[in-house]
This record gives structure tokens, sequence and C-alpha cells, in this order.
């Protein structure tokens, strides 16, 4: 739960935005194989949590875990045409990678692509309106 409250920090936030476009026009570039995967996969997720983090940092929200910024991008309510819940599988598919050996596999990874491909985009494009 979010509790703690700082001042909004709107440089801040659009720094995390521009780094999380970046990084997820970096990771998309990437060929996806069975060696691929398990990069991709993270990368892909830590741009959608920086969009939240992001976003919360913008509206002075200090977030515990990543839940609570997955949690700020369902909240936009963007009509997307695959759910945003999707970055929550990402998440626990990272946390198994990280900390169990969990190694995904190319479908894995052009799955990631493809929601990353159709939602990305709509989600930075509304949160740089909502931070300028």
């Amino acid at each position: 739960m979010i509790d703690r409250m700082k001042y909004p920090d709107r440089k801040n936030a659009l720094s995390i935005l521009q780094a999380s476009i970046k990084q997820m026009d970096y990771t998309l570039t990437l060929e996806s194989s069975d060696n691929s995967a398990f990069n991709i996969i993270r990368n892909i997720y830590e741009c959608f949590r920086m969009l939240g983090d992001a976003l919360l940092v913008s509206q002075g929200k200090i977030s515990e875990d990543h839940v609570e910024q997955i949690k700020a991008l369902e909240s936009l309510k963007i009509k997307t045409e695959r759910p945003i819940q999707i970055v929550d599988n990402l998440r626990r598919m990272r946390h198994n990678i990280n900390y169990y050996g969990f190694s995904p596999k190319k479908t894995d990874s052009d799955d990631a692509v493809s929601f990353a491909r159709v939602c990305f985009s709509k989600f930075a494009d509304r949160i740089k309106r909502i931070i300028q």
C-alpha cells in the first residue's frame, strides 16, 4: 500500500519515463531466441514497471514494491488490444527467472514482445501527458 508521500517530482518522473522508453526501444531490437528470452522478458517487464514508477513519482508517491507500480498502470484504464494485467504475469515470470532458475523459451519472449509492441507506447504516451 502506498502511504508514504513526498513532493511530486516532475523532472525525475520524466527522466524515469525517458529511460524506460530508451530501454524498450533497445529491447525490441533484440532477436528472440531461447537464449535471449531471459533478458527480453526481464527488460520488457522492467520498462513497464518504470512507467508505473514514473507515474507515482510524478504524483509524489513512494512505492514500496513493484506491485504498486503495476497497479498504477492498471489504474489508467487505457484501452489496449491485450490486457495490461499481462504485466503482472511478466512480473511473476521475472521473479521465477531471478529467484528460482526458471528458463523461459522463445515463445515466452515472443509473447512479451508482442504485448510490448501493442501496449507500451500507449501507456508511455499517456503517462508523458500526465507528467507534463
